[in-house]
């Protein structure tokens, strides 16, 4: 037990450094817990033929569950299948890595169906996050 006059003092930061350190300790307890994540990360993008950026995905697989971090299309290009495509393409690497599901998260109601027509299952929810609306988690279990 640490006795108030053994810590000298407790400095605010906003380094990068800082972060990353307190990541790495806390990563390194988690491990002891629950095992090392093997956090790989995927990053996907689609290119018009201009070679303009219309879409990409991100993410990254750890404890053997793929993390949908970031998925976007361009407006002009919405409906023409890319982001079922990248979405396919994710669930592949998830496959090829031993993952036993995929999860994601948004606040977009829009989106959210989509997840749905993709086999995704809602796992929970945060009310007014973003204030007036809900921050919404998908799970898609692999079989």
């Amino acid at each position: 037990m640490i006795k108030n006059e053994e810590i000298e003092k407790i400095v605010l930061s906003i380094e990068p450094s800082e972060s990353a350190e307190l990541a790495a300790r806390l990563g390194e307890e988690i491990a002891v817990r629950f095992g090392p994540r093997d956090e790989t990360p995927v990053a996907l993008a689609a290119h018009d033929a201009q070679g303009t950026h219309v879409a990409g995905l991100n993410g990254v697989s750890h404890w053997r569950w793929f993390y949908v971090r970031h998925l976007w299309v361009e407006q002009s290009q919405r409906g023409r299948g890319l982001g079922r495509r990248l979405m396919a393409e994710a669930e592949r690497i998830a496959r090829e890595r031993g993952c036993v599901g995929l999860y994601v998260d948004t606040f977009d109601p829009q989106a959210a169906a989509f997840y749905e027509t993709l086999g995704f299952a809602r796992a929970g929810e945060i009310a007014d996050f973003p204030p007036g609306h809900a921050r919404l988690f998908y799970r898609k279990p692999l079989q």
